[in-house]
Parts: structure tokens; C-alpha cells; sequence
């Protein structure tokens, strides 16, 4: 078949495409290509039918007819400055659990914990500084916190702070209301779940929890770019968690962005990824502690 054939037919393609309801391969590119550009991530084909569900739903919202007149709107008619934040979340998988990968937390509890308190001079409350790099929901900021809380609690004492932060502005207001379902804390260790959690009132539709405000007196989220040329974040940080995120990222990226955060950790400061991502630390020859847990400096 010659190229006029097989261009033909990929336009009867995409027209068939569009025609029910779907996105065509002409904007699923587009979209690709500005999310990428934008954030870093590398949307697969995987993502397609997600991505085409969230601009339907979106194209409701705005009275829109469907996917093809929404990515029209967007790319050709100026609509974009608008619209990018709404992109970015369809993009972003935002996905965490509270404790998931829990031997992360024991770690942090067993050995970075008692190591840190270890070398900061007695008879003085010392401030420990966390930092949840692809924050999403908060439930992996509010983790920690929890862990830092009983630890504390325990003795010796000491103050701390965490930072959340996250490319999507929906997840970041999530993330500071700080409500969940129920469900999802069943991961957390009975007595955590006990002294850190709020929950509805009986006979509520859907049982829901937040998390005490004590707690999150010491946690804060603000909307980041991990691709961005800079971080607004103190350069003394103990622990950043940067876990599940860096596999969207091609090899480059994946370097520039642990490159800029090991520049925001303290001397001996701890960098944690995913357990899936312990290659990637590791090819950048930082010094690895336990599966995915690096010591910078």
C-alpha cells in the first residue's frame, strides 16, 4: 500500500475514533507530547484509555461535546492556560497508601531516626525536616509524620516538620483537607490508627477519617514540578521520599531530578525511592543503605 493509502486510512481511523466518542491518535499525541514537555512523564499507551475517560468527563463539565472538541479548545483555540492543571492531574497517576512499602518506615524508625538524634548535641529539642517529593493524596506525608509523632512521643524528644509536595493542585488541596475513607487505613498499625485518626460519625454514608489536627500542625503541601530548573525547599533536609515517581521518567530526567534533590539533603542526609527504583540510585552511584534507601555525603 502507498503512503496516501495507508495516510487515508489512518484518517478513517482516527474519524472512526472520534466518532465513538474515543480520542484520536492525533490528540492522544498532542497530549502526550505537552505532558512530557511539561512534567517529565512519559504517558504510554497503557494510560490511553484512563486518559480519554478523564477528557470526556472534563468535556461534560464544559458543555463540550466530547474528547475531540475539548483537545480542539485546548491546542487551537487558546484554551490551554486554563486547562493545565486539569491535564496534569488526568496525567499524573496519583496513587499511594499509607505505610505502603512499610519497610521504608521501619527503616526510618529503626536506624535513620536513632542515627540522626545521635549526632545532634543533648540538652536541646532538636527539628527534624521530612520531605514527601511526589506527595499525591498525603498519605505518605502523613506516614511519616505518624512514625516522627510516636517516635517523639516515645523519647528522646524532638520537634519535626513535613513537607508534601505535588504537581497536581487537586491532590494538594486533598492532601491538606487530609480526609480518607476508612478502608484505606488498613494498613496502619492499631495504635497509630487509634491516636492519629478521626473518624465520622456512625451512620454516615461512606465511613470516613482525618487525620488529627496535631498531626497535621506539622505537615504542609504545596504544588512542585520535579522537572522544574529549581526547588523552593530548605537545602538541610533529613529525609526526602521520592518513591514510585522517577519510573515515569526517562534516564535523564531521572538523573537531573536526583541531582537537585541530593542538593536540598544535609550531609548524611537519607534520599528514599521505590523499591522498583533502586536501580536508578544506584546507577547514579549513590551509596545505598537497604532497598532503595540512599546516604548522601
Amino acid at each position: 500500500m502507498n503512503i496516501a493509502g495507508r495516510a487515508q486510512l489512518q484518517d478513517g481511523a482516527d474519524t472512526a475514533a472520534t466518532h465513538a466518542g474515543r480520542l484520536s491518535d492525533r490528540d492522544f499525541s498532542r497530549i502526550c507530547t505537552f505532558i512530557h514537555e511539561r512534567t517529565g512523564i512519559r504517558l504510554t499507551h497503557s494510560k490511553r484509555l484512563r486518559i480519554e475517560t478523564g477528557l470526556r468527563r472534563r468535556a461534560s463539565v464544559l458543555r463540550l461535546s466530547g474528547a475531540e472538541e475539548y483537545c480542539r479548545m485546548v491546542f487551537d483555540e487558546g484554551g490551554l492556560a486554563e486547562e493545565v492543571a486539569h491535564l496534569i492531574h488526568l496525567a499524573t497517576t496519583n496513587k499511594t497508601d499509607f505505610f505502603r512499602e512499610r519497610a521504608h518506615f521501619d527503616f526510618l524508625e529503626t536506624r535513620i531516626l536513632p542515627e540522626i538524634l545521635a549526632t545532634r548535641p543533648a540538652g536541646r529539642i532538636h527539628r527534624l525536616k521530612m520531605w514527601s517529593a511526589a506527595a499525591s493524596n498525603g498519605a505518605e506525608a502523613y506516614t511519616a509524620a505518624m512514625v516522627l509523632a510516636a517516635a517523639a512521643a516515645r523519647g528522646p524528644r524532638f520537634d519535626f516538620a513535613v513537607l508534601g509536595t505535588d504537581i497536581s493542585a487537586e491532590m494538594v488541596a486533598d492532601a491538606t483537607r487530609a480526609v480518607y475513607p476508612a478502608s484505606w487505613i488498613e494498613p496502619v498499625p492499631p495504635a497509630l490508627r487509634e491516636r492519629y485518626f478521626m473518624r465520622s460519625q456512625a451512620g454516615a454514608s461512606e465511613p470516613l477519617v482525618r487525620i488529627v489536627p496535631e498531626l497535621r500542625r506539622h505537615v504542609r503541601f504545596a504544588r512542585m514540578n520535579l522537572v522544574g530548573a529549581s526547588y523552593p525547599v530548605d537545602r538541610d533536609v533529613d529525609v526526602i521520599l521520592v518513591r514510585n515517581v522517577l519510573i515515569y521518567f526517562d534516564p535523564p530526567t531521572q538523573k537531573a531530578v536526583v541531582q537537585r534533590l541530593a542538593g536540598h539533603l544535609r550531609p548524611g542526609g537519607h534520599l528514599i525511592l521505590g523499591h522498583t527504583e533502586a536501580a536508578v540510585g544506584s546507577a547514579l552511584g549513590l551509596r545505598q543503605c537497604a532497598t532503595g534507601i540512599f546516604r548522601i555525603g
